[in-house]
């Protein structure tokens, strides 16, 4: 900070607010802190009886904190991810359109770790609508030295993209339910029309529901016909227990699946089973999705659809956060179930 006579201070940095004040008119602020002086500014400063300021000066070792939260955003900015003008300092980044956001966590604390900077964010691995703001960055101080921040241009193009929405794929889904019950018309169906609902919403569409006895031979054949038509994800839907009816898990690998996990760290959901048959993933979900709103489905589900191969460690990082509250009304995604991974 200096104090510089106010023909000298064009494109300086003003360190405090100063005040207007005419009796009985005005009484109010005039130029706000970190306000950068221009030519015209100089006549009415001068009227408001400042012939001299306090400044901080920008240059090249130095960058005002408007220019310096741009490139904190420009450096963290991936696909998908569009950014505000600064206001007070602060740059928003938001979502450019609707998809599932991924965070380079480890990039986030080695830019945080830069002194005086800051970029804040929502959780990673979460789907997000367009124009939804997703991070946040400024600076500290009104003018901050400019290596602190080529530092941070260095650490985003070492982890390129800090901060990105991967779009979802647009896939033709199909459904197997299984359930002596539900095969023999003794009860109605309650999975098909959730799962479409689910399914619709998510940008995709159900190629076809078949509905199977709990024979493993019969889920098997299912599975391969949906493949054979042409579904690029097949979602088996009940006979996921440990019943000695429930053979959906059999059915699943004598189709050829490749299974990841059966059983993950999520309530509702903990019954859920992952496997690929090729690159096909394979869904086994359990009862649970029939009557919660949210379950270990809709963690799963947007990461694959982005286009992620989720395995086994993936699921397991679902253990923080992985307990749904079950509220009355559901909040979720604003609330904290699936947002530890």
């Amino acid at each position: 900070m200096k104090v510089v006579p106010v023909y000298e201070a064009e494109g300086m940095v003003l360190c405090h607010d100063i005040t207007e004040i005419v009796p009985g008119k005005v009484k109010g602020r005039a130029f706000k802190k970190g306000h950068i002086v221009r030519r015209e500014d100089i006549a009415k400063l001068l009227n408001l009886g400042k012939e001299h300021l306090y400044v901080w000066e920008v240059n090249e070792n130095t960058l005002h904190e408007n220019e310096a939260a741009l490139r904190i955003a420009g450096a963290a900015a991936g696909s998908g991810i569009i950014r505000t003008e600064p206001s007070e300092g602060k740059v928003e980044l938001k979502a450019e359109r609707t998809g599932l956001l991924k965070i380079n966590t480890g990039a986030l604390e080695k830019i945080n770790g830069v002194n005086e900077v800051v970029l804040a964010t929502i959780h990673s691995n979460q789907l997000v609508n367009a124009g939804r703001v997703v991070a946040a960055c400024r600076v500290v101080p009104l003018v901050i030295d400019a290596d602190r921040i080529r530092s941070v241009e260095k650490i985003g193009r070492a982890n390129f993209p800090v901060i990105e929405i991967k779009p979802l794929k647009t896939l033709k889904i199909g459904v197997v339910t299984t359930g002596s019950e539900v095969y023999h018309g003794r009860i109605p169906d309650r999975f098909g029309p959730v799962m479409q609902e689910k399914i619709t919403g998510l940008g995709s569409r159900v190629l076809r529901q078949i509905l199977v006895d709990d024979q493993v031979d019969m889920i098997a054949g299912a599975i391969r016909t949906l493949i054979g038509e042409g579904a690029g994800m097949i979602i088996t839907t009940g006979g996921m227990s440990v019943d000695p009816d429930d053979v959906t898990p059999a059915g699943i690998r004598a189709a050829g699946g490749h299974v990841v996990v059966y059983g993950a760290p999520v309530l509702p959901g903990s019954m859920f089973m992952l496997a690929y048959i090729g690159d096909i993933p394979v869904l086994g979900l359990p009862g649970c999705v029939m009557y919660h709103k949210t379950t270990v489905f809709d963690l799963i589900a947007p990461r694959i659809l982005a286009g992620e191969e989720v395995g086994r460690q993936d699921i397991i990082r679902l253990a923080h956060g992985g307990l749904c509250g079950v509220c009355d009304p559901c909040r979720y995604p604003n609330c904290s179930f699936g947002k530890g991974s």
